[in-house]
């Protein structure tokens, strides 16, 4: 397992470390310049919209879809994951705490990227063989690529996003969720695994209905749990505050300074994690989150593309970052002696125990079921859309059945392993969902100019 580990890191490294970290920034540049600055001129709009329409028993969701509201908590229960926590405590162990700085850059210009997913999925969304609203990626790269060309990417992609998510992901995401309650509660990590498992079945079955019904009265609740707590961290080490934020600044340009030159981070390793990590915690432009957008029942696709932005600065800007703090303020990440850190899974419940004591494990683990199995629930809806795209609607049942074994099977493998094959499938599935977004960037600046035109 360990040497598996080491090789399928390598190989996800190389990926990361090469194209795809320019790529998503400057993709994220790209729409940031030609919707002229799209998530500063409509942060206000999307806050409003998407706060203004929360509702925890809203309408049914069904055939013609769901409501901006469902289709934004589904995408906030896929962003919300472990990668605001055990994510985050990587990307400081791997590449210091400046890598935070760099996911915050990095989430800045991804805003204006998923606010072009959003507006392309709900531009060329369609209805399956059923008569349900279905869109994606898929949809807007056959769009945009005609031909033998377009069927093989968008294959590729709808190949990529059910191992990246519906398999690999939910495995990390169950595999978090037991280390929390074996190490809480000592509860074996197989009898957490079957509980998921049981639960993840009995939703899945329950189609895009129950799927909705969930997550627009998880999210919310989950949310006001989770930062409850990590705010009572904070006042409680409020006098760490301004040194937390120095050590963050200053770790994203003189990493030596803040680490020491011996542990070998340096700014590329601060930028790639912190790009790698952010996008594992907001997935903008990872092609993911457009599946539920798409479904959004809304006047124009821009509505929903505002809404989408504020997804984003809600998972990093908001979550991640308050978990970044509570880590560091509370003397959890050990950046004196980076090699004396505890393992990435268990640094938030080393940080929120030094102020709840002996209830820290367990809020944690608490907080990361309802993250992660919140997470296992959007991913499993974003793989099921690309399986009806390949294989038709005939096909879900079988893919509901693997989803639920991969949850049940992920709760007991070795994390590295897990987390390392996540890593490369979310890369591979990037590549796709980038090449479309460029080639239709020009289609998503012009929706963003004559809305801007409509409304002066």
């Amino acid at each position: 397992m360990d040497l598996l580990a080491a090789k399928v890191s390598d190989l996800a490294g190389f990926v990361w470390n090469g194209l795809l970290l320019y790529l998503l920034v400057g993709t994220g540049l790209i729409f940031t310049i030609r919707t002229r600055f799209i998530q500063v001129r409509k942060f206000g709009t999307g806050f409003r919209r998407l706060f203004g329409s929360v509702n925890l028993n809203g309408e049914k969701a069904g055939k013609e879809g769901m409501s901006s509201f469902q289709a934004a908590a589904t995408s906030i229960a896929a962003q919300v994951g472990t990668g605001n926590i055990t994510g985050c405590a990587t990307a400081m162990i791997s590449g210091g705490p400046g890598a935070i700085f760099w996911m915050w850059v990095a989430a800045f210009f991804r805003m204006a990227t998923i606010y072009g997913e959003a507006v392309l999925a709900q531009t060329f969304k369609t209805k399956d063989e059923s008569g349900h609203v279905i869109g994606g990626p898929v949809y807007y790269i056959r769009a945009v690529f005609k031909g033998t060309f377009g069927k093989l990417l968008a294959g590729f992609f709808a190949l990529a996003i059910i191992f990246a998510l519906g398999f690999t992901g939910n495995m990390v995401q169950s595999n978090a969720i037991s280390n929390a309650f074996q190490k809480a509660l000592g509860v074996p990590t197989w009898v957490v695994g079957i509980l998921l498992a049981v639960v993840a079945a009995f939703i899945f079955l329950g189609g895009v209905t129950r799927i909705a019904s969930v997550t627009e009265k998880l999210v919310p609740i989950m949310a006001c749990f989770y930062l409850v707590g990590a705010l009572v961290m904070l006042v409680a080490n409020i006098t760490n505050l301004p040194h937390a934020f120095a050590l963050i600044f200053q770790g994203a340009f003189q990493p030596q300074a803040v680490l020491g030159g011996a542990m070998g981070i340096g700014v590329r390793e601060a930028m790639r994690y912190g790009v790698a990590r952010g996008l594992f915690s907001n997935e903008a432009g990872m092609g993911s989150t457009p599946h539920a957008h798409a479904l959004a029942k809304v006047e124009k696709p821009q509505d929903q593309g505002i809404v989408a932005m504020i997804c984003v600065f809600i998972d990093t800007f908001v979550v991640l970052t308050i978990t970044a703090l509570v880590m560091i303020t509370s003397g959890a990440l050990n950046v004196t002696d980076m090699s004396a850190n505890p393992a990435a899974e268990n640094m938030a419940q080393v940080a929120f125990s030094t102020v709840f004591r002996g209830f820290g494990d367990i809020f944690v683990a608490i907080c990361l079921l309802f993250f992660a199995f919140s997470t296992i629930i959007g991913w499993y809806f974003f793989g099921r859309q690309n399986v009806k795209y390949l294989f038709g609607t005939k096909a879900v049942k079988v893919y509901s059945m693997i989803a639920v074994v991969c949850v049940a099977l992920g709760s007991v493998l070795d994390a590295p392993l897990v987390w390392n094959l996540s890593d490369l499938f979310n890369a591979l599935m990037v590549f796709p969902n980038l090449i479309a977004l460029l080639a239709l960037s020009g289609l998503v600046a012009k929706v963003s100019r004559e809305d801007h035109e409509l409304r002066k």
